[in-house]
């Protein structure tokens, strides 16, 4: 069976750890789903939502990592939105269970936000398939 190919969206000024870590977890031996690091490098100017579109197109579900400081995070409001546009699923994560999190600001009311368990991760990247 092929791997869920996983978009992360995540607050680069807070949580690049949190992403560092999403991606080792794909490398575990059972991990039902694969990540290319898709993030956009450059500062957010021109036609950089265009450049994420085309992304989020090549995958099965976006992982949205919730931190402090995702609601003001600008850059993960558009990529959830482009994800909504694109009838892409995905989930939100609860970044650190010590911390309080924050929805982006595109997010529904309706979108719960998950702990990040291993069990928890493969059975939110199952059930997006």
């Amino acid at each position: 069976m092929d791997k869920v190919r996983v978009f992360i969206s995540f607050d680069a000024d807070h949580d690049e750890d949190l992403k560092n870590l999403l991606v080792g977890q794909a490398k575990n031996n059972d991990s039902p789903f694969s990540i290319f690091d898709w993030s956009v490098k450059e500062p957010l100017e021109g036609d950089w939502k265009e450049k994420v579109r085309k992304k989020i197109r090549k995958v099965d579900v976006v992982c949205v990592i919730c931190g402090e400081y995702t609601g003001s995070a600008s850059g993960v409001s558009a990529e959830l939105s482009i994800a909504q546009d694109e009838g892409i699923k995905y989930f939100l994560l609860k970044g650190r269970a010590d911390k309080t999190y924050k929805k982006p600001k595109s997010a529904k009311d309706t979108d719960k936000i998950y702990n990040w368990t291993w069990e928890n991760l493969k059975l939110l990247i199952n059930g997006n398939r």
